[in-house]
């Protein structure tokens, strides 16, 4: 299955931990309390996990997490009548993996606990062609059907169907070709005195020759080393179909990282206080630059696929700033630094790899294998590039560039070809939004979807017919399959759901599997005919504890902007009477990680929280959760208005959502209140220091507090490098507000969070104290990561915000101590 969410900063979604059930709501007169909401979430149900057909077509296979366990059981489900069982360990070894199909659909292969199957369709024999205690993985047929290929890490191993026979499709080596040294004029001298060294180089170089004789008239033989040169290291290959090419991406072999950050985990086995190093931050050192080389392993030969003639390869989208920062620089007399911020005279690149994005990459190979299409990004992240390759002349051609000068989008990069083998299809944000756009090799792009609305994870059907993929064509918050020839024509909806979060098709593409939710609802299984129509509904893995209660259904509402950016989209909870809602006092939920959407008709990642905003709405308040400018959903200009300046188009946003509560929900605006975690704590801090006296408290949950200390990965796309860009983290970073405080403050982090440091909040709290602020306060957990995953520990963070909420939004706030 196809990832859907980008995770970007973590978002405040916790992995379950073992602890007992806990009492339903309805079991205490349908009351809510946090010891329930935080505790566990097994009473709650299980989602559907990784579903795919079977083999035959016959079953759909699916994943659940096991009460009280972090296990994972396998389930069977037959899609006619909708029988399932879950699956014993003597099953399991003989159920199916996720197949891939050959064209003439004569064989199978599949994946099943790392180890590669192929299996007969006309017989149903199955043959086990690995079993290593290596993973294997992408398996695929050859161009010819004769073989099936696979990888095992970087390399790539060829089994051939009829000899049953497995080997190497290429051996590499990252040194010099020893064979190709040839002797200095020393070396030569010694050649020329003695009889000796010739003799046993002409032996040498006799049984080379004869060896290479040999290997060239027997193809039994496994493939001779192909020397790759020293200096860089594989960060991925691509084995064309046909078995005649491969593509290796490198990187520099001694390239440094920078230096990592440390955690310092206190409770451990040992009793000793451990430490565990991190990632580097951002502007320490830029990622590796990579190479790619392409490989002829017919003649054993490569050559560089160089870069310089990508349009635009050789601009510096950021002369401006870079002009500006270096003549301060110079002004102050810091010379070596103004020298080090010069622009390169070719900006590097990287290729998107399988290795780092879990599957499909930056490289795609037609069926027949006589195309390629590579996917490039400059490090500064502002161009994409799709390039084909001219295997005569050992040279990419461009075929499509995406220039943004804010930073291209981390989704919204499938592509692929058509089933002629010389048309492209991607995704391209050049609108504004995502749509899906073809080009023949040397032709003209062709949009085949438009409008304001997001195209994502199109799936190109084995006949070629037909593109299925996710849009929210009807609302913003609203997904659902559609269905478009792929020659172009109407984009026709499949399914009703409104909150569809996957899909995969049926071998014969007929029937579609989908996997959808509801706010109350975990992901759930149905399908129905690839065509459309009625949909067949085959799990319900909801407890009954859980669906008794009488949840508050969140009504999306539109905030109108006042700064122009349209219609903000939130989450409302409040009584059913919209009468009973004046005067109480309102909390704001800012979700994490910026890029990110939560007002949906799908169970959000925030299923605590929802389960806190109900509590709070039982106990007097009204929230408010909403996607404020950066969040995911909404098109290019909503993700990039923080460009240069995170906190400050978000704060406008939260501002309006909060004169929309006054005005439309008669909420006291001296009563209303704020929290979130990662980028919602971040957003927490920035709302209390850079607008102080409109948010009476906030509680910020492992907070980014100073953007210089976090990844380079997120943060340089939308900052650019501190070195080069120091005013967009002065800007950006709640540290540098610290002396606006004037609200009650609740500072909350994990002491092991690998990705937002602690030390942000630590370094804030010191900040704090050295500047006298009254009523702020900070609570650590020693267990815990940037998820939380004890139930002790989201009961006391989730205690602490209520104890604040319930003291600081009270009609007449306690007196400022600290």
């Amino acid at each position: 299955m196809r990832r859907l969410l980008f995770a970007g900063l973590a978002a405040l979604a916790a992995l379950p931990a073992a602890a007992l059930s806990p009492p339903a709501p309805g079991a205490t007169g349908g009351k809510l309390d946090l010891e329930t909401i935080m505790a566990n979430p097994d009473w709650i149900g299980a989602a559907v996990e990784s579903p795919y057909w079977s083999v035959d077509g016959r079953s759909l296979y699916y994943s659940l997490k096991r009460d009280g366990s972090k296990v994972r059981d396998l389930y069977r489900v037959d899609p006619l009548s909708g029988q399932g069982t879950k699956l014993d360990a003597a099953a399991v070894a003989q159920a199916d993996g996720a197949p891939v199909f050959d064209r003439a659909h004569r064989y199978a292969a599949f994946v099943r606990h790392g180890d590669v199957f192929l299996v007969d369709l006309s017989s149903g024999r199955r043959v086990q062609v690995t079993r290593t205690t290596d993973e294997e993985s992408s398996p695929r047929f050859s161009s010819d059907d004769r073989s099936l290929q696979y990888r095992q890490g970087n390399n790539w191993f060829v089994y051939d169907i009829a000899s049953g026979v497995s080997a190497p499709a290429a051996v590499l080596r990252f040194v010099d070709d020893p064979q190709a040294k040839q002797p200095d004029a020393l070396g030569r001298q010694q050649l020329d005195l003695f009889n000796a060294l010739r003799q046993n180089k002409s032996d040498k170089d006799a049984q080379r020759a004869n060896d290479e004789a040999l290997a060239a008239a027997d193809p039994g033989r496994a493939p001779k080393p192909i020397f790759l040169g020293e200096g860089g290291e594989p960060v991925d290959t691509e084995l064309s179909p046909d078995g005649r090419w491969m593509l290796v991406v490198t990187k520099p072999k001694d390239f440094k990282k920078g230096k990592e950050p440390e955690v310092t985990h206190y409770v451990t086995d040992s009793g000793y206080a451990e430490q565990q190093e991190t990632r580097t931050y951002v502007g320490r050192n830029d990622p590796a630059p990579q190479s790619l080389l392409l490989v002829d392993l017919k003649a054993a030969k490569f050559y560089p696929l160089k870069t310089d003639g990508l349009p635009g390869i050789k601009d510096d989208p950021l002369k401006a700033i870079r002009s500006k920062t270096i003549a301060a620089l110079e002004q102050a007399g810091k010379a070596d630094e103004a020298k080090a911020l010069k622009a390169p005279d070719q900006r590097s690149v990287r290729i998107i790899s399988s290795a780092e994005d879990g599957g499909g990459g930056g490289i795609v190979w037609s069926d027949d294998g006589q195309n390629v299409a590579v996917q490039l990004r400059a490090i500064d992240n502002k161009d994409r590039w799709i390039a084909s390759v001219d295997f005569d002349k050992h040279a990419l051609v461009t075929q499509h560039r995406l220039t943004d000068n804010a930073w291209i989008n981390w989704n919204f990069n499938d592509f692929g070809w058509l089933k002629d083998g010389r048309t492209l299809w991607y995704l391209s944000e050049e609108t504004g939004y995502s749509q899906l756009y073809s080009k023949s090799l040397g032709g003209k792009p062709r949009a085949l979807t438009s409008g304001k609305f997001e195209v994502s994870h199109p799936l190109l059907s084995e006949d070629g017919q037909w593109f299925y993929m996710r849009t929210n064509q009807v609302a913003p918050y609203s997904y659902d399959v559609y269905r478009l020839p792929s020659g172009g024509g109407e984009l026709s909806r499949l399914t009703q759901f409104q909150g569809m979060d996957d899909f995969v098709l049926s071998p014969d593409g007929r029937q579609l599997a989908v996997l959808h939710s509801s706010p109350y609802r975990l992901a759930q299984l149905a399908v129905q005919d690839a065509a459309g129509g009625a949909p067949r509904e085959l799990t319900n893995t909801m407890k009954p504890e859980f669906t008794a209660h009488a949840w508050i259904a969140p009504r999306i509402v539109g905030v109108p902007s006042s700064h122009g950016a349209g219609t903000i989209w939130a989450k409302y909870y409040g009584p059913s009477d919209p009468v009973a809602a004046a005067s109480r006092p309102a909390v704001i939920f800012v979700h994490g990680a910026g890029y990110l959407q939560n007002v949906t008709l799908s169970y959000s990642n925030y299923f605590r929280e929802q389960m806190f905003h109900n509590l709070l709405v039982q106990q007097g308040f009204v929230v408010l959760d909403m996607d404020y400018r950066a969040s995911d959903g909404y098109g290019r200009d909503w993700r990039t208005a923080i460009y240069r300046q995170m906190g400050h188009p978000e704060l406008e946003d939260l501002l309006d959502g909060k004169a929309w509560l006054v005005k439309n929900q008669g909420v006291d605006p001296r009563r209303v209140g704020m929290y979130g975690g990662s980028y919602g704590g971040f957003m927490t801090l920035m709302s209390l220091l850079r607008a102080p006296g409109e948010f009476a408290a906030g509680s910020a949950l492992r907070p980014v507090t100073d953007w210089v200390t976090y990844n380079h990965e997120y943060t340089s796309n939308i900052l650019n490098d501190p070195q080069l860009d120091p005013e967009a983290y002065a800007t950006s970073s709640p540290i540098e507000y610290a002396d606006k405080l004037q609200d009650a403050l609740l500072i909350q982090h994990g002491l092991i969070d690998d990705n937002v440091l602690a030390s942000d909040s630590i370094r804030m709290y010191q900040r704090l104290i050295e500047l006298h602020k009254n009523n702020f306060w900070i609570s650590l957990y020693p267990m815990e990561r940037h998820g939380f995953v004890h139930p002790d520990s989201w009961h006391d963070e989730y205690r602490r915000i209520d104890e604040l909420f319930q003291t600081w939004l009270r009609p007449t706030p306690p007196p400022a101590t600290n």
